[in-house]
């Protein structure tokens, strides 16, 4: 075990500390651009977040508006085990508008740094210190449990800012918090500033992504004795965002041996939050991405089927992931090998240096080879023919109306098959009704346009990946329509799984 800043063993204590997190991706998190939560979809992030073992959550700011109070209100109404709260500004108001919605608590905000104080809030130190106070004392009178955030600390004056966060927890704080409001602030100046808020009572920290320090500045913060971390799922939020709530909870398990949540429920929070807010992951977003347990290298991907953490400093399961070996220019005969066992596919050694040398020459051309390509390419070079179970004989889509329908045509072995579906648009309508038509329990794992050339005839390629069972298949289908596309690659999807399914049995 060893400590962040090991030369300042007096100021560290991350090796016994107990952290715990405040989630606020229903507040700080949803101040994304571009980002609005509907009532549902926050409470529905509440719940993973509770379940995961979040301790507190900030539900949103009450003062925002009456729809917002709706929607915080939702959250509280749900029984949940975590302290839920609400942000509140350094108004009275505010905090009465919190307790409304029946939150836990509140996450009061008052200027810190003498920017905001002079030229924001037009006000006087003196007069920052006495506002605290009293709306402490005020919303700890109505049973409320009270954090109180210096906003800009990391750029206050330190003793201004002591002075602030004492006076603060002297009139029944329950903590006070340490916000690197823009992004500002280096691990050093962290240390310093949490170092000094840690020695007066229990100490938060909120770091932003401005200098890319976020989690740095979280870590070191635990180190100096906060054992609050605010954070959001992914790291969304304001600018560059905040800190990714799965990045230091996985840094804190795997590097101090420091238990925070849930890890293994990490990633469907994060394809949850996603989803909702309609900002993907990064495919080299660290946990999370699609690329964090995907290795594609000969060299990597034959260490790695020799030893699991041979190129992985965590198991995957850790965080609710599966390892992934993917095919391309890089790739060696280990990885086709293993890639094709996947399949039930066993290849002789000339046979298999082939493939792989044909599956070399497609990622040579810029290209992600698919379980589809490798498949097709193994049954050439073996010599067999592949026995399709299911084939698209027709597609009809509407999508002008208020609901997007789609009727499909099969074939399906001997028998012909005609289903329909509804969907939000006209490729969800065309996929429901091939899923009808098939009566499949398939899940669509990921869905990707992957490529599309310019000019108003402009050919798109879609790449998805769908799973059944413990069995799943990647497949690209390219046309003209988006939507042909979109089937033809998840009917190639459905023929290979149920062939695979077959030949299993």
């Amino acid at each position: 075990m060893t400590d962040l800043f090991g030369g300042h063993p007096e100021t560290t204590h991350l090796s016994t500390a107990e952290v715990a997190f405040l989630d606020t991706t229903l507040r700080d998190g949803e101040q994304a651009p571009g980002v609005s939560l509907a009532p549902d979809e926050k409470a529905q992030i509440a719940q993973r977040l509770d379940s995961a073992g979040v301790e507190v959550i900030e539900a949103g700011s009450a003062c925002t508006g009456a729809g917002e109070r709706e929607t915080i209100s939702r959250v509280t109404a749900q029984g949940l085990s975590a302290t839920v709260t609400s942000f509140a500004r350094g108004v009275q108001r505010d905090i009465d508008l919190a307790i409304d919605c029946d939150v836990d608590g509140v996450n009061l905000v008052v200027p810190a740094s003498d920017r905001h104080i002079e030229r924001k809030v037009e006000t006087t130190r003196a007069s920052v210190i006495d506002t605290t106070v009293e709306l402490t004392e005020y919303a700890t009178d109505h049973g409320l449990w009270v954090e109180v955030l210096g906003e800009d600390g990391s750029r206050a004056d330190l003793d201004f800012l002591e002075e602030l966060m004492g006076q603060a927890l002297a009139a029944g704080a329950d903590r006070v918090c340490y916000c690197d409001t823009v992004g500002h602030a280096t691990p050093d100046r962290t240390l310093e500033v949490v170092n000094r808020l840690t020695a007066l009572g229990p100490t938060s920290t909120h770091t932003h992504d401005d200098l890319g320090l976020a989690v740095t500045n979280a870590l070191v913060s635990v180190a100096a004795g906060a054992d609050l971390v605010h954070a959001t799922i992914n790291g969304i939020g304001e600018r560059a965002g905040n800190v990714a709530l799965e990045e230091v909870a996985i840094a804190l398990a795997h590097g101090y041996d420091v238990e925070t949540v849930a890890t293994q429920e990490l990633y469907e929070l994060a394809q949850t939050v996603a989803s909702a807010t309609g900002i993907g992951l990064a495919p080299n977003k660290a946990v999370v991405g699609e690329n964090a347990f995907t290795h594609e290298s000969g060299i990597h991907t034959d260490g790695t089927l020799k030893d699991d953490a041979m190129y992985e400093p965590y198991p995957p399961e850790q965080v609710g992931r599966e390892r992934r070996l993917v095919l391309g220019k890089h790739a060696g005969r280990a990885g086709v090998r293993a890639a094709l066992a996947e399949h039930d596919v066993s290849v002789e050694e000339d046979e298999l240096g082939r493939i792989v040398q044909r599956v070399k020459a497609i990622g040579d051309r810029g290209r992600r080879v698919t379980d589809a390509d490798l498949l097709t390419i193994a049954d050439d070079v073996r010599g067999t023919d592949r026995d399709r179970r299911v084939e698209l004989l027709d597609l009809t889509t509407t999508s002008g109306g208020p609901t997007p329908t789609a009727s499909a045509r099969l074939a399906v072995d001997d028998e012909e098959r005609v289903a329909s579906g509804v969907g939000s648009g006209p490729v969800d309508a065309a996929v429901s009704a091939v899923r009808e038509a098939l009566a499949i329990d398939a899940t669509l794992e990921s869905y990707h346009v992957d490529a599309i050339t310019g000019g108003t005839d402009a050919l798109v390629t879609v790449e998805v990946t769908v799973s059944l069972g413990d069995r799943s298949v990647s497949v690209t289908g390219s046309d003209a329509d988006i939507t042909r596309a979109s089937v033809g690659a998840m009917v190639d999807a459905f023929d290979r799984l149920l062939v695979d399914t077959e030949t299993a049995d």
